[in-house]
């Protein structure tokens, strides 16, 4: 039976080093490999909507190196969360015409975690500016997002590999991940403590996610990036490159 997509493609969480996605992506281009069909989650959900928004990973990686992080995040009472991550959403609605997940021209699928029934969900359709905005707020450190009725932060909670919503709809599927648990990392702050809670829970289905996919790529010592600096961009974006190359060789 043909699948309804030729090349899936996974993007997980990660922060800054969704530049490496971007190198990822760039590579897999002049392979000749696009993606029909892309899931992401947090940092992946980002890069997901600019590259199913017909944008190109070089054209993507400038507009984040302007600054669309702390640049655009508004600190605000610690009510919910100590701060306010709208830089995305107005970022996406500046860089990106359409509204709405299912008028992307690639079809998208943002992984988020609903705060309200303690569950994951998928989605592909609906406001894109509020997905990308929930799928990419770690709780504590960023205010949750109202979507309907519910609220929902960051999809890495849950799911920071998120190939569930492809993996039978595909010919075969990429994997992206660039959040590996290095046991040496220094966590000297309570973002870098709150970012690691978020991506404890992909370990533990590691070795099972990787028999799943048809590619898996980890650029090698990208856990030795800080999950918050933009300076390392160009870096992350070879480290990115070059192992893709090297793993699809």
């Amino acid at each position: 039976m043909t699948k309804k997509y030729d090349t899936g493609l996974v993007l997980s969480g990660g922060g800054t080093r969704g530049f490496a996605h971007l190198g990822v992506i760039a590579a897999l281009n002049k392979l000749g490999i696009q993606p029909d069909v892309i899931s992401g989650v947090s940092a992946g959900a980002i890069v997901g909507a600019f590259i199913a928004a017909g944008k190109s990973p070089e054209e993507v990686r400038d507009i984040f190196k302007r600054g669309w992080f702390f640049q655009y995040t508004k600190i605000h009472l610690p009510v919910d969360g100590l701060l306010k991550l709208d830089g995305i959403k107005e970022i996406i609605g500046k860089e990106i015409e359409v509204m709405n997940i299912e008028e992307l021209a690639i079809p998208l699928h943002i992984c988020v975690s609903n705060l309200n029934k303690g569950t994951v969900e998928y989605k592909n359709s609906g406001p894109l500016g509020d997905t990308v905005l929930a799928s990419a707020s770690i709780p504590v450190i960023f205010a949750p997002v109202q979507l309907g009725k519910y609220l929902y932060v960051d999809g890495g909670l849950m799911d920071n590999i998120p190939l569930e919503p492809i993996k039978k709809e595909c010919e075969q599927v990429i994997a992206s991940n660039i959040s590996p648990i290095n046991a040496k990392a220094k966590m000297k702050n309570m973002i870098q403590i709150a970012t690691r809670t978020v991506y404890m829970s992909v370990n533990q289905k590691l070795e099972d996610l990787k028999k799943q996919v048809d590619v898996y790529i980890e650029p090698s010592g990208i856990d030795e990036y800080d999950v918050f600096q933009r300076k390392h961009a160009d870096e992350l974006f070879d480290l990115g490159y070059k192992t893709t190359l090297k793993v699809l060789k």
